[in-house]
């Protein structure tokens, strides 16, 4: 059986490492060096995935918080690269904003702004859509919606407490500044995740 094929049997995997396997055909057994190296550039590239995904901003009138394609582009990262190598793509995304690299939300960087939260949240986020893409949570429709569902919960769990009290208004005025104008937009994430991923494993699964 294939590795693309056994991928579809058994939800250990995500969708990187079927698309970026660590055994090459070469090699009789995996590669440390070569293991390293792919699961870095992962790393790195889930990092600046999410970098780029949030200069896709739109304004909110009313609320510090725009609206960017950083949320779906971290949970994209978690769900793709597992708990681990997400884990490490938000917190090296992090780090460097916060050193001063603007390629937070709207060219920001830094931990001052009020929206870094939702940063914070991300991160977890991303670890754990992982954790559920390695047992099948992104594998179907109704499951896909799930995960996403439980990544976003994250993220605003954070982001908008950190919201009340960097911007200092009640719990909720961010809730209303926060969360509210943002709930269709995810709608309209979690449903293209609902399509993408399922038929990612689908094509991967025919052409192994």
């Amino acid at each position: 059986m294939s590795t693309a094929s056994a991928a579809t049997v058994h939800p250990g995997t995500v969708l990187a490492d079927v698309i970026f396997p660590a055994r090459r055909a070469r090699l009789a057994a995996p590669s440390a060096r070569y293991t390293l190296a792919r699961d870095a550039a992962l790393v790195l590239g889930g990092a600046a995935l999410t970098g780029l995904a949030a200069q896709i901003s739109v304004p909110v009138p009313g609320s510090p918080v725009p609206v960017t394609g950083q949320t779906f582009a971290a949970l994209l990262v978690g769900t793709s690269l597992g708990a681990r190598r997400g884990f490490l793509s938000l917190a090296l995304y992090a780090l460097v904003g916060m050193a001063g690299v603007p390629w937070f939300a709207e060219g920001h960087s830094g931990a001052a702004m009020p929206s870094f939260g939702y940063v914070l949240g991300m991160l977890l986020a991303a670890t754990v859509v992982g954790a559920l893409a390695r047992r099948g949570g992104d594998r179907g429709v109704l499951r896909t919606a799930g995960t996403m569902a439980a990544g976003s919960a994250i993220i605003y769990a954070v982001g908008v407490p950190y919201l009340a009290l960097a911007a200092d208004i009640s719990l909720g005025q961010a809730v209303a500044a926060g969360l509210t104008p943002f709930l269709i937009g995810d709608a309209l994430k979690a449903a293209l995740a609902m399509g993408a991923l399922p038929a990612a494993w689908k094509l991967l699964g025919r052409r192994g």
